[in-house]
């Protein structure tokens, strides 16, 4: 018989257990003093626990706040002061790990961390307990009593995005009303495939903002929700079969690794049971997509969006095989207009930025910044600076994008963070940082380094430095010497100029 419950590992946690911990963890938060509008920042890889606390600070109207555990302590202290958080949750080895980036008089509670976590991770055994002047989740766990307060209701969870000046952005929604809440649900239930007694399978970060609300919701239909600590081509597969998945939130990157296993362990595996798999976040080729859907049959959707924006268009695989190359047609509820480089909005098939909006979408600001909220949007469109086109059919196609953000593997990253923090290593004159081709991620990072007059640098001496403050994946996978660099009249290093050739040779844009 199949289980119904969150799945992790080999833990399994029944929707009642799970009910009464989110109620305790709820009462517990409140006596700590959480309360509506407040914020509880969550520092954990997948884990059941996680989802746990992302409803119990729901359950009180506050915002649980997502912390990228790839985030070096800095960044964690960051994000830890800029949304005010009265409580930090996360796993026993992250929390070691951040010290004094945990601000005196945050309340901390140590989640113990699993062993499956440990097992998809090289961990310090050294870091397992409790850090000092924590609590340990557990422990404090038994002795606290159900939440017994007034229903409230629900914010979503306050996702922080990349910055492009250094520093990322807390999207923070106004709370639905209770026909936004509806028209919401029916649009994610529609982009996810969501539907009560589903077993879905979540192989991306909880951190992000797509995999977190299609996990938040899909823990709530009955069926069942399975996590994956890291994300494993095979044992994916095998999870899919033995678990009897049907609905997966997933990235183009994943399909990469998935066509990359041999065709005989593909062949091994039953996927009949997949009925939705929906994916974003980054351009997908059309031949991986195209071999996909021969393989798994047209259970494969597409959206494209942003934190901010939500999902604004959508696509089946009959769109992707119809269309290839298109992020399919404009959402239910949703509008885009391509805007020109005077301002203008442009006809069908001309190139633009777009703007969208979702008029039945509860409203944002970018929490303590809402003049970059000011600087994205025109009469109520926002724009994320991606630049396309709509055809006479009404499909939509993402050429190029209009600021420097790189895509990799899902993952936004903003070169302008990483060119500060490369200006900061001794002996580095200038730099640019940039996206270029990558068969698996779709982008990687580039950066090309021009050194002080007679200081000699190499690419391991510039990596060492920048991962003293820079999370793994900021870190450019591609880092070149170089002198005489191209130059715009104002003395900027022209970027276009370093990376096009590699687009060229690669025959797309994005």
């Amino acid at each position: 018989m199949l289980f119904h419950g969150i799945i992790s590992g080999e833990r399994r946690r029944s929707f009642p257990e799970v009910t009464d911990r989110v109620s305790r963890l709820a009462g517990g938060l409140q006596t700590l003093g959480v309360g509506p509008g407040d914020s509880v920042c969550v520092v954990m890889r997948n884990d059941i626990a996680f989802i746990e606390a992302a409803y119990a600070v729901m359950t009180l109207g506050a915002y649980a706040v997502p912390v990228n555990w790839h985030f070096k302590p800095e960044e964690v202290n960051y994000v830890i002061k800029d949304s005010g958080t009265r409580v930090v949750i996360g796993h026993a080895d992250m929390l070691n790990l951040l010290g004094d980036a945990i601000p005196a008089g945050v309340t901390v509670l140590s989640v113990p961390t699993p062993p499956e976590i440990l097992a998809s991770y090289k961990i310090d055994r050294d870091l397992l307990g409790a850090p000092r002047g924590a609590l340990d989740l557990e422990t404090w766990l038994a002795a606290q009593k159900p939440y017994a307060g007034p229903a409230r209701p629900q914010p979503q969870n306050m996702i922080y995005t990349s910055g492009t000046t250094g520093h990322p952005k807390g999207v923070r929604r106004t709370t639905p009303t209770p026909d936004q809440a509806k028209s919401q649900e029916a649009m994610r239930a529609m982009i996810y495939g969501l539907k009560p007694g589903i077993r879905g399978l979540l192989p991306g970060p909880l951190y992000h903002s797509a995999p977190n609300s299609f996990g938040l919701r899909a823990g709530r239909l009955g069926g069942a929700l399975v996590l994956m600590p890291r994300f494993d081509a095979e044992v994916f597969l095998q999870l899919v079969e033995r678990e009897k998945i049907d609905t997966v939130f997933m990235v183009p990157t994943m399909f990469i690794r998935l066509m990359k296993l041999p065709e005989a362990v593909r062949a091994k595996y039953d996927v009949s049971s997949l009925r939705h798999i929906i994916h974003a976040a980054a351009p997908c080729p059309a031949d991986v997509k195209g071999a996909m859907i021969e393989w798994w049959g047209p259970v494969i959707y597409e959206f494209y969006g942003s934190t901010e924006s939500g999902a604004v268009t959508f696509a089946n695989s009959e769109d992707a095989l119809k269309k290839p190359g298109t992020v399919g047609k404009i959402s239910p509820g949703a509008e885009l207009k391509f805007i020109g480089d005077d301002g203008r909005e442009l006809p069908q098939g001309e190139i633009g930025e777009i703007y969208s909006r979702i008029k039945s979408h509860p409203d944002f600001t970018y929490h303590n910044k809402p003049e970059k909220r000011a600087e994205i949007e025109r009469e109520g469109f926002i724009t994320s600076g991606d630049v396309g086109y709509i055809d006479a059919d009404g499909y939509v196609f993402i050429c190029d994008r209009k600021r420097d953000m790189v895509i990799s593997g899902g993952v936004n990253i903003y070169p302008a963070e990483i060119e500060a923090a490369l200006h900061a290593v001794p002996g580095v004159h200038d730099c640019a940082v940039f996206g270029i081709p990558d068969d698996e991620f779709g982008e990687a990072l580039m950066a090309v380094v021009e050194p002080q007059p007679s200081v000699r640098l190499d690419e391991d001496h510039i990596r060492r430095q920048l991962k003293r403050s820079l999370a793994d994946y900021k870190v450019p996978k591609h880092i070149e010497i170089g002198t005489n660099l191209p130059r715009e009249d104002s003395g900027k290093i022209f970027k276009r100029r370093l990376r096009d050739p590699y687009w060229e040779r690669a025959g797309r844009r994005i």
